[in-house]
């Protein structure tokens, strides 16, 4: 009985060094994550955090991710007790959340993003051919905004323009479809820029300005009905042949799907509005964990490369962006020529401009 005993427990013994070597071997190639970091993000930055080569980058690096998505604007409303970050899709609801919790600046920011419009080929070119367009790349061109709005101004359809009586599906109010600009960062840039244009490039500051502004704005968010809550839902819609004519979305999704191909790829234009918000992923550290991951996000040359993969822009760094995607030069406007930034009101500003676009 002895004997017996000896060889189980022998053979116990090294069947706990196997596994120990085994799980060493594991943590080796994932990484020993030590730091769980709870979040809520914007819905665009989930495939990011979900990509296996990103889960292993920052698991060399010392974290597990727990990501959350919220719509940038909607976050203030949650209770955030308990989370190491928000991290927004813009500056604006991010200085609100730092402004709530009491987070001391600066307030990392990773990376970026312009706003773009999507379109299929057949219509940027009625577009083009109305003066709305100017396609200045065989995949691209530039939206020219004061063109389009006076479109708005004038509830011009898509029969008034030519060339439209050739294709069924442009039928309707002339409007480029936006998220819900009170929840969602890229529906309330669209409100930043569309209304610096309407304001005589000036920013909206004052109850002037935003009376002089309000009826345009209305146009262009109630002719749009139900609107989504995120960017991300949009654009599956469009690119499953189900959205509207023209879509708003952000560059990095667009980046994004080229670097990935694909039959959805086949048929899609790119247009940059001349004058445009820019998207900064901005974080709000709630807790030291969460401003230590902020600047590693920042810093780290992996995830860098990573963040470029997944479409965005990373900050101080825009040969990463134009090397990575010159394969795409026919869609893509690298160096964002001829688009001008429009400056951002403030929170309270934006707030109230919304709030009035939806009526």
């Amino acid at each position: 009985m002895r004997r017996i005993a000896g060889i189980v427990l022998a053979v116990l013994l090294i069947g706990g060094v196997v596994a120990a070597v085994v799980a060493g071997r594991d943590n080796e190639e994932t990484g020993a994550a030590t730091k769980t970091v709870r979040m809520v993000i914007g819905s665009e930055k989930a495939q990011f955090f979900a990509d296996p080569e990103v889960v292993k980058a920052l698991a060399a690096q010392g974290y597990t991710v727990r990501a959350e998505t919220s719509g940038s604007w909607a976050m203030e409303e949650l209770d955030l007790e308990g989370y190491d970050l928000a991290f927004p899709s813009s500056q604006a609801p991010a200085d609100e959340l730092a402004d709530k919790y009491g987070v001391r600046g600066p307030l990392p920011r990773p990376f970026y993003s312009p706003l773009v419009v999507v379109a299929h080929r057949s219509t940027a070119a009625v577009l083009a051919a109305n003066g709305l367009v100017t396609l200045d790349r065989s995949r691209g061109g530039t939206l020219r905004t004061d063109a389009y709005l006076d479109a708005a101004r004038a509830d011009r359809t898509w029969q008034q323009l030519k060339g439209a009586e050739k294709h069924t599906e442009l039928t309707g109010t002339l409007y480029i479809a936006t998220t819900d600009p009170e929840t969602s960062n890229s529906g309330a840039l669209y409100l930043a820029a569309t209304s610096y244009v309407a304001n005589g490039d000036r920013v909206v500051s004052s109850d002037a300005d935003l009376d002089r502004t309000a009826p345009l704005l209305r146009k262009l968010v109630q002719v749009q009905g139900a609107q989504k809550s995120s960017s991300d839902a949009a654009f599956r819609d469009f690119t499953s042949g189900v959205g509207e004519p023209l879509v708003l979305v952000y560059e990095s999704q667009v980046a994004a799907l080229l670097t990935e191909g694909g039959d959805a790829v086949s048929d899609l234009v790119v247009l940059y509005p001349d004058t445009t918000a820019t998207s900064d992923h901005t974080v709000v550290p709630l807790t030291d964990t969460g401003r230590e991951l902020g600047e590693l996000l920042s810093a780290d040359p992996r995830l860098r490369q990573l963040a470029v993969r997944h479409g965005f822009r990373p900050q101080g760094a825009s040969a990463e962006f134009t090397r990575a995607t010159e394969a795409h030069t026919a869609y893509l406007n690298q160096r964002l020529t001829g688009v001008r930034q429009a400056p951002v009101p403030t929170s309270e500003v934006l707030r109230q401009m919304a709030v009035r676009a939806r009526g």
